[in-house]
C-alpha cells in the first residue's frame, strides 16, 4: 500500500508541476511576471543564429499548447507556430463556420499540424502537411493564404500564364473576403481533434458555427502515429468495444439470470491520461425506463466524471418537459439529461444545445451549476486583452443572471427539456398523480431531427434479405422501405 500511495503522490506532484508550467492563457496575459522562454536557435534562411520564444499555456476547457515564435535580427526572417502538449482526442472534429461580417473575421482560430482547411466557395483546400500549427484569426488565415499564393506569381506569369490567371482570380476572391464584400464558409477538419474556432455566443449555440465529431478510420490513426490493432481492416472504423469479458470485474450478485449490481472496467483518465477505473451500473428509474450510469474517478489527478446512457429501444416520439421552477424545492428535483437533450431557460436567455455536457444524472441545481462552471471558467478565448470589452460585459451579465437563478434570487423561471429521443427525465414528486407545475408533451420528430440522429437510413424490416411474398402484398403502397439483398449486391 505504501508503494501505491507513494506512486499516487508522485503522480499528483507531476500534475501540480504541469499545472504550474501550463498556466491559463488569461492568467498569463494579466500577469506582469509571466514571460516567454527565449533560446538561441539556427536560422534556416541565412544560417545565422536567431531567437526562439516559447510560451507554455493552456486554453481553458481545451488543450495545453506551446506557442513558438522565431525572429532573426540578421535577415529579418520570422516564423511562428503552435504545438500541442496534450493528448490526441478520442474523436476527430470538423468545424464549419459561415463568415459574413467583420466580427466573424476576428474569430480566433487554432489550427493544429494535423488539420486541413477548406474554402468551399472557391474550391480551395490547404492540406495538413503544408501548414504548421497556428494560433491566429480567420482573417489571419486568409491573409496568409494570399501571401503564399502571391509568392510565385511573377514566375507563373512568365512560365504558366493559364495557372497565373486562375490563381489571380482566387486571390481577388480572397481579398473580397477580407474586405467583407462576400460571405464564405471556412471548414477546419482535424482527425486529432486538436483544432478550434471561437464561438461568439457563449450562452447559446452559435448559429454560424457547426461542430461535428467523428470516429477516425484506421488510416487516420496510422497517420497520427497511434497504435492500431492488426485485426482492423484498412479504412475500417474502430469498434470501441470491450473484447475480453475477463476485464470486467463484478460486484454484487453475479447470478447468470441477474444483472450485476456494479461492473468495473479499466480505462484512461480523460484529464491526465493515467490508468483509472470506470464503474457502470444499470438503474431502473420508477415511472421512466432503464438507464446505464457510468462514473470515473482518477486517483492520480482527482478528476471525476459521470455520464448517463439510456437503455432500451428508440422512442417513436420525442418528448418536451416544461417545469415552472418556483422555489428551492424545485431546484432539488432529480433530473436525467440525456446527451440528445437540449435545455433552455428563456428568462435568462440560456440555451444548451443537444450533445453539450453529455448525459447527466443530478439535480436541477446541480445541472445549472455544471453549466455555470463550464461557461465561466472553461470557455476558450473569453479572457485576455484580445477579447472585445462589449462581449465581456454581455457575458458577465449572463453569468450574474444564472447565479441569481441558482441561488433562488430570481424565481420563478421556466426550465425546458427537449429530447427528440425521449430519454430525459424530470422527477415528479406527486407521482403517479400529475405535477401541477410540470407539463409533458410528446411530438413527432422532424425529418431533420431523424437525419441528425441517423434514423432515416436505418432498415428495420427485411434486413436479412428474406422477403415474404405475402408481406410484400400486404405492405403494397405503404411507407415502409424494404431491403433487397440482391439489389444491394448489384449496386455494389
Amino acid at each position: 500500500m505504501s508503494n501505491l500511495s507513494n506512486s499516487v503522490k508522485d503522480t499528483n506532484k507531476q500534475r501540480e508541476t504541469r499545472e504550474n508550467v501550463f498556466q491559463n492563457i488569461g492568467q498569463i496575459v494579466d500577469s506582469d511576471d509571466a514571460k516567454p522562454t527565449e533560446i538561441e536557435s539556427y536560422c534556416v534562411n541565412c544560417g545565422e543564429n536567431g531567437i526562439t520564444k516559447l510560451l507554455l499555456t493552456k486554453i481553458p476547457h481545451w488543450r495545453d499548447i506551446v506557442i513558438m515564435s522565431f525572429y532573426c535580427e540578421h535577415c529579418g526572417f520570422n516564423n511562428n507556430e503552435v504545438q500541442f502538449a496534450g493528448v490526441i482526442s478520442e474523436k476527430g472534429c470538423v468545424y464549419s463556420c459561415t463568415i459574413d461580417d467583420k466580427k466573424d473575421l476576428d474569430r480566433q482560430l487554432v489550427k493544429s499540424e494535423t488539420a486541413s482547411i477548406k474554402l468551399d466557395e472557391i474550391d480551395l483546400e490547404i492540406p495538413a502537411t503544408t501548414k504548421r500549427g497556428r494560433l491566429t484569426t480567420i482573417e489571419g488565415i486568409i491573409s496568409s493564404i494570399i501571401e503564399d499564393l502571391s509568392a510565385d506569381q511573377p514566375a507563373r506569369k512568365d512560365m504558366d500564364e493559364v495557372n497565373y490567371e486562375k490563381i489571380e482570380a482566387i486571390m481577388q476572391r480572397l481579398k473580397r473576403y477580407l474586405e467583407n464584400k462576400e460571405s464564405f464558409t471556412i471548414i477546419v477538419d482535424d482527425p486529432a481533434g486538436n483544432s478550434y474556432i471561437e464561438s461568439l455566443c457563449a450562452s447559446k449555440p452559435d448559429p454560424k458555427l457547426h461542430i461535428r465529431h467523428y470516429v477516425r478510420t484506421r488510416d487516420m490513426d496510422i497517420s497520427l502515429g497511434l497504435n492500431v490493432p492488426d485485426d482492423q481492416q484498412d479504412g475500417a472504423q474502430p469498434t470501441n468495444r470491450i473484447t475480453h469479458n475477463d476485464d470486467l470485474k463484478r460486484s454484487g450478485d453475479d447470478d447468470d439470470d441477474n444483472i450485476p449490481e456494479v461492473m468495473t472496467f479499466p480505462a484512461n483518465c480523460s484529464n491526465c491520461n493515467a490508468p483509472s477505473e470506470t464503474k457502470m451500473h444499470i438503474l431502473n428509474i420508477p415511472h421512466f425506463k432503464e438507464v446505464v450510469i457510468m462514473a470515473t474517478n482518477c486517483d492520480a489527478c482527482g478528476y471525476k466524471s459521470n455520464e448517463v446512457k439510456s437503455g432500451g429501444c428508440i422512442s417513436p416520439l420525442g418528448k418536451k418537459i416544461t417545469l415552472k421552477v418556483e422555489d428551492l424545492e424545485d431546484m432539488s428535483r432529480d433530473i436525467l439529461k440525456s446527451e440528445t437533450c437540449g435545455l433552455s431557460i428563456p428568462e435568462v436567455e440560456l440555451e444548451v444545445s443537444p450533445g453539450t455536457l453529455g448525459g447527466r444524472f443530478t439535480t436541477v441545481e446541480g445541472l445549472l451549476k455544471q453549466i455555470h462552471d463550464e461557461l465561466e471558467g472553461k470557455i476558450p478565448f473569453l479572457s485576455g486583452d484580445s477579447v472585445d470589452n462589449e462581449r465581456k460585459v454581455v457575458f458577465q451579465k449572463f453569468i450574474d443572471k444564472l447565479n441569481n437563478v441558482i441561488s433562488g434570487k430570481v424565481l420563478p423561471v421556466t426550465l425546458i427539456l427537449d429530447d427528440p429521443l425521449a430519454n430525459s427525465y424530470l422527477q415528479n414528486p406527486y407521482a403517479p398523480d400529475p405535477d401541477p407545475n410540470m407539463t409533458i408533451e410528446h411530438y413527432e420528430r422532424t425529418w431533420e431531427q431523424n437525419e441528425f440522429l441517423g434514423l432515416n437510413d436505418m432498415v428495420l424490416e427485411n434486413y436479412d434479405g428474406s422477403v415474404n411474398e405475402s408481406n410484400n402484398e400486404s405492405n403494397n403502397g405503404s411507407n415502409i422501405t424494404s431491403y433487397n439483398a440482391s439489389n444491394n449486391e448489384s449496386n455494389n
